[in-house]
């Protein structure tokens, strides 16, 4: 299989959203198990929107799609969002959610300057 320039120049960011996107699903999961689901709940739908869009991401520099960019500047925004919610719980995989969302906010925001 052949690897584009542009693909490798971006290996660094799409391994940041796929590794954000699996975290973000593991939050989730493990948010729905709990005591207080109820608290978790805007926590949990912020995890399904990120890793949703990190895919998106990583799939899109994998491509080279031509709405790269602009995906990117989206997920990085929906990264933030999502770190800031996961820092507000004191449970072990909210934080390493929101440290690898930061991470790959701050990969998405370096790959659309």
């Amino acid at each position: 299989m052949e690897v584009s320039m542009s693909t490798l120049k971006y290996a660094d960011c799409i391994a940041a959203c796929n590794e954000c996107a699996d975290i973000c699903d593991y939050c989730a999961t493990s948010c729905l198990k709990e005591d207080n689901v109820a608290m978790m709940a805007r926590c949990i739908r912020t995890d399904m929107d990120c890793a949703a869009l990190c895919r998106l991401a990583a799939g899109a520099l994998a491509r080279e799609s031509e709405h790269a960019v602009a995906i990117c500047q989206l997920c990085a925004q929906v990264c933030e969002a999502c770190a800031e919610e996961c820092e507000k719980h004191d449970h072990d995989h909210c934080q390493r959610c929101a440290t690898a969302c930061r991470r790959c906010a701050e990969a998405c925001q370096k790959m659309a300057a």
